[in-house]
């Protein structure tokens, strides 16, 4: 089978390699498509501090069980599934309390360890997770930034009837928008600097969008929810502008949860978040409940998936999918892989 290598930053070669057996506990997975995300363009320019070279790429994804290894129950050959691409220890205190998405010692495969960028694909049935078939293998290879989303939203606890903002309309932010909404939250309003990413968020249901280059924020805020703004902030683009406005315009006493992965360090008014008692806290990936509650979210179409599909290439064409992304970063929301073909 082959297998995709970045060998250094913006080099991709394919291996031909054996497909794997899958031992004791693991399954044999036949990869269908595999979604590009931010981390992946990191890796791609040599800036992800966690990644070194070479490896082989893919975290994003849907897939079809092609063997199952001895023990394994629960799993049918043929089924639709997505993998949750977290590799813990099991032994740590996060891992042994049920937080085992801040392992001391995480790795996630694409990046710390490999990922799922071949053919076929062997993995501890546990981080298999089977998928509806009504669901489309294009629809579960979008679970997994589904369920970020979904894990930042259940951050702020029970958003029931809660006004909520997200900062940033890229794909997180978009989904981070319809995950609330599916979840319970009242009004939803959401910024970004692109009208063609404001757009696209408010074909994905957005009730309100705003062009922070041509209106003021916090006037948006009071002009949008009232003077009592919003009870929640979501940071999905992960900046000192963006943060800077959450602090600067949040009501006092509210939330504000940082999604995105920060640009660099960081440079907040302290003193603000302390004045105003702002609830300043943070997302890190997803656990199972996360998957689940993604997965229904995308199957009871509450969270629309398609629209956020910008373009697929083939196997063979990964590198020219990550020139496309660099081409047409505003217009771009979620490049696909299809591995057969």
């Amino acid at each position: 089978m082959l297998q995709q290598v970045m060998t250094a930053p913006g080099q991709i070669q394919f291996q031909e390699v054996p497909v794997p057996q899958p031992q004791a506990g693991e399954v044999l997975i036949k990869i269908m498509e595999i979604g590009v995300c931010g981390s992946d363009i990191h890796v791609y320019h040599g800036e992800h501090p966690f990644t070194s070279y070479p490896v082989t790429q893919g975290h994003e994804v849907s897939g079809l069980v092609e063997q199952l290894g001895p023990g394994v129950t629960g799993l049918t050959l043929g089924q639709k599934v997505t993998i949750q691409p977290q590799v813990v220890c099991g032994q740590c205190w996060p891992c042994r309390n049920g937080k085992y998405n801040l392992c001391e010692s995480l790795k996630v495969m694409g990046f710390q360890t490999t990922g799922v960028a071949s053919h076929f694909f062997a993995v501890n049935a546990k981080k298999v997770t089977p998928l509806p078939d009504s669901m489309s293998l294009e629809e579960g290879a979008m679970i997994e930034p589904l369920a970020v989303a979904v894990h930042a939203v259940r951050r702020a606890g029970d958003v029931q009837g809660k006004d909520i903002c997200v900062l940033g309309a890229g794909p997180i932010g978009i989904l981070v928008a319809q995950a609330a909404k599916g979840m319970g939250a009242g009004r939803v309003m959401i910024t970004d600097v692109s009208d063609l990413r404001l757009e696209k968020a408010k074909e994905c249901g957005a009730d309100y969008t705003v062009n922070t280059r041509e209106k003021d924020f916090g006037q948006a805020l009071v002009d949008f929810f009232g003077p009592d703004k919003a009870d929640v902030i979501y940071d999905c683009a992960g900046n000192n502008i963006t943060m800077g406005q959450a602090i600067q315009h949040a009501r006092k006493g509210s939330t504000i949860i940082l999604v995105a992965v920060f640009a660099g360090m960081a440079s907040i008014d302290l003193a603000v978040l302390n004045d105003h008692e702002l609830d300043l806290n943070t997302s890190m990936m997803y656990r199972s409940e996360d998957y689940e509650a993604a997965i229904a979210l995308a199957s009871t179409g509450k969270v629309k998936l398609m629209p956020l599909l910008s373009k697929r290439f083939p196997f063979h064409e990964y590198l020219a999918a990550y020139r496309y992304i660099d081409e047409n970063r505003e217009s771009t929301m979620k490049v696909l892989i299809d591995v057969q073909r």
